[in-house]
This record gives C-alpha cells, structure tokens and sequence, in this order.
C-alpha cells in the first residue's frame, strides 16, 4: 500500500517546522531513541557507539531537517534516500519496524516542542513520515530481492 501523495497544506505545514527542527532537531531524535530503545528488539539493532557518541541522533535531525526543507521537491533527496534505504538492510531493517519509529518520533516531537506541536503539526508530520516510510520500504525490498 502506497501512502497518498502529500496534500499540500501537509506540504506547508512541514516545511513550516524547518525552523524549529534546525532549532530542536537533536534533541527530538534524541527523544525518540529513548522512546525507541524501550523495545529491546529495537535497540539491537542499532549501533550503540553511535548512539552514546551522539552521532547517530545528530544524522537523523539532519535527514529529517533536509526531508522538512525539500518535502516539495523529493528528488533533491534521491541520494540520501538511497544511503539511508542501502543502510537499513545492512542492519535488517524490514517494514514491521517503520511502526515503531513512527511511535516514537512523534510523540517526541510534542515532548521537545511543546505546544508548538500542535495537532495539525503531528498529523502533517504522521503523514509525511509514512509517505518516505512507503518509498524506503520499497527501495528495501528491491535490494533484499537483488542477487547479491
């Protein structure tokens, strides 16, 4: 199942967190890794030097920083996504696990943020979220089915 093409009030609307995520953009992801890690299935999966170093939380603001900035124009991102897709099944990252990211990040969006995380905030970013979730999904599949 495809995620509906972005409306473009969900379009504004995330480009219209930039800002804050320029701002707040680690200490979400940091937010996020905390709620993740509470599933200890989860956290094996990751690579826990990167996380204690910081590094990891710091790539993935700056992805989803880059993901807010180009919503509208996603093949500025061809690249990363690519990398990002090729790194998830390095680390078998299957799409049973898109769920629990997507719990843990937007709630860390309204712990960081606040009221600034309004609902429509959340809503936009839920469906900006399952939107890149759905092209990595199927980016990951392509290469699990690839001979290697």
């Amino acid at each position: 199942m495809m995620a509906a093409p972005l409306s473009a009030q969900t379009v504004a609307t995330v480009k219209a967190t930039a800002p804050s995520l320029r701002q707040h953009g680690e200490a979400i992801t940091t937010r996020m890794y905390e709620r993740l890690f509470v599933n200890a299935d989860i956290k094996a999966m990751f690579d826990q030097a990167a996380q204690k170093s910081g590094e990891q939380p710091k790539r993935l603001a700056a992805a989803i920083l880059a993901y807010a900035e180009n919503v509208d124009k996603l093949q500025a991102l061809e690249g990363p996504v690519h990398r990002i897709a090729a790194r998830h099944v390095e680390t078998g990252v299957k799409p049973e696990h898109y769920p629990y990211v997507a719990e843990a990040l937007l709630p860390a969006i309204r712990d960081v943020l606040g009221e600034a995380a309004t609902d429509e905030v959340l809503e936009a970013w839920g469906k900006a979220y399952w939107f890149l979730a759905d092209i990595l999904i199927g980016q990951e599949r392509e290469m699990y089915a690839a001979p290697s």
